[in-house]
C-alpha cells in the first residue's frame, strides 16, 4: 500500500493551487499536523476547510481525520499520550506513565479554561428549560455520564449518542433551551451541524472541545477547552476524556453549591429513590 506521504509527492502535479499549498506544508512540517485540527491546517495553509477535505480525498482518504491518523501511523506514532511507552516497561511502569499524563493534561487544561465562560456555562445549565447533551464515538459515555449527573441534580438533561437523533431533538429547541457537545477534535461533522440548527433556533450552544480553532467554534456561544495532546500519537487514548470528565464535574459541582434547597432536595431524592436499588 502506498505510503501517504509518497503519495502527495507523486499526485503533486495534478494538484490544484490551494491543494498544493497544503502539500507543500504538509511534506515540510508533517508531525506538525498531527496536533492540528482541520481549521488549524486551513489558516497556516491559507485556505478553507473544505480545501483541506477535498485534499484528503484526492489522495483516496475518506477525510481529515483518515489523513491524519495515516500521518501519524507513517510518522511512527507507537505512543499513547505525553510520554513515550517501551516494550521493556512493567505493568507498573505503563500505569505511572498514564497518571504522569493524567497529570499533566488536567494541569494544561486548567491553563485553557475560561473562567467566564465556565460560570456562564453553569448558569445556563442551572436555568435551562431543557438540556441535551450530545457526543459520538468517544465521546458519546461522557455525554452520559453528564446527563447521569445533572438528572441526578433535578435538571432537566437528555443525552443523545445518534446523529439522527441530534438533528431530531435541536431542530425543536428555542430559548431557554441548551445544548452541551463534547467533541475532543471540534471537527465532527454531525456535531458541528446539530450546534448549528441549535443556535439557529435560539437554544444556548456550549462545547467541550480541545484548545484550537475547529469547525465548532463559530456555532458554540460557550467554549470550554481541555488541553489533551493524545492526537499526536493515538487517538484512542483516554486524557481527553478524563479532562472532559472534570470539566462537566467542575460544572455539576458549582450548580450543586449554587443550587440551595431546590438542587439539595432533588438530589436527596434520587438518593431516597435509588436506596430500592440496594441490598
Amino acid at each position: 500500500m502506498e505510503q501517504t506521504l509518497s503519495k502527495i509527492r507523486n499526485l503533486y502535479d495534478t494538484l490544484g493551487r490551494g491543494e498544493r499549498k497544503i502539500a507543500d506544508w504538509l511534506l515540510a512540517h508533517p508531525a506538525e499536523l498531527i496536533s492540528l485540527s482541520i481549521s488549524e491546517v486551513a489558516s497556516v495553509c491559507g485556505c478553507g476547510d473544505a480545501t483541506v477535505i477535498r485534499f484528503a480525498k484526492r489522495l483516496g482518504l475518506s477525510g481529515y481525520q483518515e489523513l491524519k491518523i495515516n500521518v501519524a501511523r507513517e510518522m511512527g506514532g507507537n505512543l499513547t499520550g505525553n510520554l513515550a511507552f517501551s516494550p521493556e516497561d512493567t505493568v507498573m511502569d505503563v500505569y505511572n506513565k498514564h497518571i504522569a499524563d493524567i497529570k499533566i493534561t488536567l494541569d494544561e487544561t486548567r491553563a485553557y479554561l475560561n473562567p467566564t465562560a465556565m460560570e456562564q456555562s453553569a448558569e445556563a445549565l442551572r436555568n435551562a428549560r431543557s438540556i441535551s447533551i450530545i457526543g459520538l464515538g468517544n465521546s458519546a459515555p461522557i455525554a452520559q455520564d453528564a446527563a447521569h449527573k445533572f438528572l441526578r441534580a433535578g435538571l432537566p438533561a437528555s443525552a443523545y449518542s445518534d446523529n439522527h437523533m441530534q438533528m431530531i431533538v435541536t431542530s425543536h429547541l428555542g430559548p431557554g433551551d441548551v445544548v452541551m457537545a463534547i467533541s475532543h477534535s471540534g471537527s465532527s461533522v454531525d456535531i458541528v451541524s446539530a450546534l448549528e440548527r441549535a443556535k439557529a433556533n435560539g437554544a444556548t450552544t456550549i462545547c467541550i472541545t480541545n484548545h484550537g480553532k475547529s469547525p465548532v467554534d463559530k456555532h458554540s456561544d460557550y467554549l470550554l477547552y481541555t488541553n489533551a495532546q493524545e492526537t499526536k500519537y493515538s487517538i484512542l487514548a483516554m486524557t481527553s476524556r478524563i479532562a472532559q470528565l472534570a470539566v462537566i464535574d467542575t460544572l455539576y459541582s458549582y450548580i450543586v453549591i449554587r443550587g440551595g434547597d431546590t438542587i439539595s432536595q432533588a438530589i436527596h431524592s434520587t438518593e431516597e429513590a435509588l436506596e430500592s436499588k440496594k441490598y
